[in-house]
């Protein structure tokens, strides 16, 4: 049996949190399927920088190097505000992605039904939105060179950032945006600002040059500012968008929000031998430690390693259905704030689950019986998604966490009729 080697890369605040939840869901992926990981963890970010004095070591890198994937948290906090800026813990996870040449970062936006509602925009324009945004990440004006600050004797200032991008550059990371579109709707946009900078004019000859190769994928150009517009105006004509480094920052930033929130998404970074996954969200200082963290943008980043990392797709499809319909998803809408567990009076405190119970109602044992039986009786068939597992401790307030499963749609097992489905969600395709 293969063993696949995770690094795991908790960094600071809630990130510590999420990982730790995460890593049970590999487990149960392991147990369950019979595969093998050996998960390796090292500090980094912040925490790294109190220690040994460097947002990342040579050691942490190498260790990145001989791993099949990294599973990342989330680095940087007000700690370190007055570090200097190339010793910063963001350093950290920049330095991660070009050393691994990491220069694509895939992160999806899909507004799910019980989220709908938490958007700043209308049910009518984001119910049905599910877009990827593929973002270039080693090159333009975050890598580009020349880049400084000149200073004059009178006073005055002068500062420069590059945009710089090579044919090769765009050339493969136009590759991924069309393999990423093949096995989605088969429609690429590639967004730039051709009708002003000579960079952008290079990048769409290159991309229309690619197209050639993949006819069965429709390609579109869009420019940038129009792009952030059609964004919140008609988000579902979107399937998969591919830019550069930083309008990609931004796009995919504006394209989190559509679904309703950021702290519920995942994201992979690939191109090199290994991927990097790790959830959108940040390192939330002001609920660390407290152990109300949703983990769920990390757990779906596992589903992402899984997919593109391991080729694990059905375990994949299964661990996203489940964190897709969690507890912790349906509470998000409650309050708008996914990185916390909601408020009194939002309707779901009175049975509440810690973010501890979330990631471990998606990561039970998996019963070799096929059953899973709540204390005090009631047998209930192998639970299909956290929320089943979630609404099973809501109804059974004293059960032990351990009698919650994960399972995918395949599974021969099912809810009792009256409780499957109890809050309108059905299975996400």
């Amino acid at each position: 049996m293969t063993a696949y080697s995770i690094a795991t890369l908790p960094g600071d605040g809630i990130g510590v949190e999420v990982i730790a939840e995460a890593e049970k869901v590999l487990h149960a992926v392991e147990r369950r399927y019979g595969h093998r990981f050996a998960l390796t963890t090292d500090i980094v970010g912040g925490a790294a920088i109190d220690r040994f004095g460097t947002a990342l070591r040579p050691e942490t890198l190498a260790m990145c190097r001989k791993s099949d994937a990294v599973l990342f948290g989330a680095v940087g906090g007000p700690k370190w505000d007055d570090v200097a800026h190339e010793r910063r813990p963001e350093r950290g996870l920049l330095a991660l992605r070009k050393e691994l040449d990491l220069y694509a970062n895939l992160r999806p936006a899909k507004c799910f039904p019980m989220l709908v509602d938490a958007s700043p925009l209308k049910r009518s324009i984001v119910e049905g939105t599910d877009l990827m945004v593929i973002r270039e990440l080693t090159g333009g004006l975050y890598f580009g060179e020349p880049r400084g600050v000149e200073r004059f004797a009178d006073g005055r200032a002068r500062a420069v950032n590059t945009m710089a991008y090579t044919s090769r550059e765009i050339e493969r990371i136009a590759r991924t945006g069309f393999e990423v579109a093949r096995k989605r709707r088969k429609r690429l946009t590639s967004v730039d600002k051709a009708n002003v900078l000579v960079v952008s004019q290079l990048w769409r000859d290159v991309v229309t040059r690619i197209a050639r190769d993949y006819p069965d994928v429709t390609l579109e150009h869009v420019l940038v500012d129009n792009c952030a517009m059609a964004l919140v105006q008609r988000p579902t004509q979107f399937d998969t968008i591919v830019t550069e480094n930083t309008f990609g920052d931004i796009l995919s930033d504006e394209a989190a929000i559509l679904a309703g929130s950021m702290g519920m998404l995942p994201s992979a970074s690939l191109g090199g031998a290994v991927g990097l996954y790790e959830p959108v969200h940040g390192t939330a200082p002001d609920i660390a430690g407290r152990g109300i963290a949703n983990p769920i943008a990390a757990i779906l980043s596992v589903a992402m390693l899984l997919r593109y990392s391991l080729n694990m797709e059905k375990d994949a499809d299964r661990v996203e259905r489940a964190g897709q319909h969690g507890d912790a998803a349906e509470r998000a809408g409650g309050d708008r704030r996914p990185e916390t567990r909601p408020k009194p009076g939002t309707g779901f405190d009175k049975h509440d689950v810690a973010a501890q119970k979330i990631g471990q109602s998606l990561a039970d044992r998996q019963s070799k019986a096929g059953t899973a039986e709540a204390p005090g009786g009631g047998g209930v068939g192998l639970l299909k998604s956290a929320e089943d597992g979630c609404r099973l401790l809501r109804r059974h307030p004293d059960s032990s966490i351990e009698d919650i499963e994960l399972q995918g749609r395949d599974g021969v097992g099912d809810m009792p009729d009256d409780e499957s489905n109890a809050s309108g969600l059905g299975e996400l395709e």
